[in-house]
């Protein structure tokens, strides 16, 4: 059977884009799919909106193309302070986490890039990459999969198939749905409030973690005087804090932020999302594949949502060019098994290892306060768990795939 191409990708966020310049640059042919106009995606303004890129995901990054486009406005992050404490009380014992990069020889653990420059990158790399084909604007209403292939239809009419389908439509996956794989998890009863902060003081590189009783303050670093916020709030907090002004946003924010980069306002719009874990029970079916959160969504609570997913872009590339070195059907039952044998224990584990953290973090209990107290500043005090740890933060640890090796 002929097909359009090797491969359809089914969304045009970050994942997708980057599998298909992976994969292109293995010499199979790829049709992206995208729901989003290009103008949509391209035409984006400063929203605060920000990525924790590991320096694994950096080196994936720089592989296909993405990371001399985007290295100029990129944040590198150089420590890390992970604190517990209280609203308006700071931190509440004298125990803290703190990594700093310097304790590894392969560099920043990670860089701080804001989403809009990310996507733009994608947009002209895949426009300069032979192999690579970009439907725009169109949805996909159908799909079907057998022996000789997979095939799409999009909601114009028009019928695209290719040898194995591949979905990076996120956590709500239509790709997923229709092909009747299920999904387990559960929500937190939290909401994320995202946004941008300007402030007076220079923040040198530091990334800082509170851990308050209702969830995490993450406090990220961008460049300039600027820091993408990612605050965790309860759902009935976090949305009367949505419904206030900027003014009075800013004065509930202020007694959790702290002073410790001087005066504080806010810079662009403010975003919130509800926060859950969801797990596809199965990240393959016949002739098809998920790769990101339409295979596993996290709490953010390690900023590890979109690394993972870039791993799973890695491991996928290179099962399919191996498979395709070999003269095998990239699309066969026994090829997508070791795709999913590779990431999905993997991403069952990070998964399980935020939600535990988050219930462990998330709370006012004293005996479990004293506890995740004690054990940070163990951690803290032992160099060789310290640095293992700062591996991990880094993407270092695991089996790696090829790309993301450096």
């Amino acid at each position: 059977m002929e097909h359009d191409s090797d491969i359809l990708i089914v969304g045009g966020g970050l994942n997708g884009p980057a599998l298909a310049l992976a994969l292109a640059r293995s010499g199979l042919r790829v049709t992206v799919i995208d729901a989003l106009a290009e103008t949509v995606r391209r035409d984006a303004g400063f929203d605060g909106r920000a990525y924790a890129l590991a320096l694994a995901s950096v080196r994936l990054l720089h592989a296909i193309g993405i990371w001399d486009r985007v290295a100029d406005k990129a944040q590198p992050m150089l420590e890390i302070k992970v604190s517990d404490g209280r609203a308006g009380e700071g931190p509440l014992s004298p125990f803290l986490l703190h990594f700093d990069h310097g304790e590894i020889e392969e560099g920043p653990m990670g860089h701080m890039v804001e989403d809009r420059f990310l996507r733009r990158a994608f947009l002209d790399a895949m426009k300069e990459t032979g192999g690579i084909t970009r439907v725009s604007g169109k949805a996909v209403t159908a799909q079907s999969t057998g022996p000789a292939g997979a095939e799409v239809t999009l909601d114009s009419g028009r019928k695209v198939s290719g040898k194995l389908l591949v979905g990076c439509d996120g956590r709500n996956s239509g790709t997923a749905a229709r092909a009747g794989i299920r999904r387990t998890g559960w929500g937190y009863g939290q909401t994320a409030l995202v946004a941008a902060i300007e402030h007076a003081l220079p923040h040198h590189g530091v990334a800082h973690q509170f851990f308050m009783p209702a969830g995490p303050l993450a406090i990220l670093p961008l460049p300039g005087n600027v820091s993408s916020i990612v605050w965790s709030e309860t759902d009935e907090t976090a949305a009367r804090f949505m419904a206030l002004s900027d003014t009075e946003f800013l004065e509930v924010l202020r007694p959790r932020f702290g002073d410790f980069l001087g005066e504080i306002k806010l810079k662009g719009k403010r975003f919130s999302y509800p926060l859950g874990l969801s797990l596809a029970n199965s990240f393959v079916a016949e002739r098809l594949a998920l790769v990101g959160d339409a295979a596993h969504g996290m709490h953010p609570i390690a900023g590890q949502g979109l690394n993972a997913g870039l791993r799973d872009v890695a491991a996928m590339e290179q099962v399919l060019s191996e498979a395709a070195q070999r003269g095998e059907d990239i699309g066969k039952e026994d090829v997508l098994a070791r795709y999913q044998q590779w990431r999905r224990f993997d991403t069952a584990t990070l998964a399980v290892a935020t939600d535990v953290t988050n219930r462990l973090f998330s709370n006012d209990n004293p005996i479990l306060r004293l506890g995740r107290d004690i054990g940070m500043g163990a951690i803290n005090a032992l160099p060789r768990l310290r640095r293992g740890m700062i591996r991990e933060a880094a993407g270092l640890t695991g089996e790696l795939p090829r790309l993301m090796r450096g």
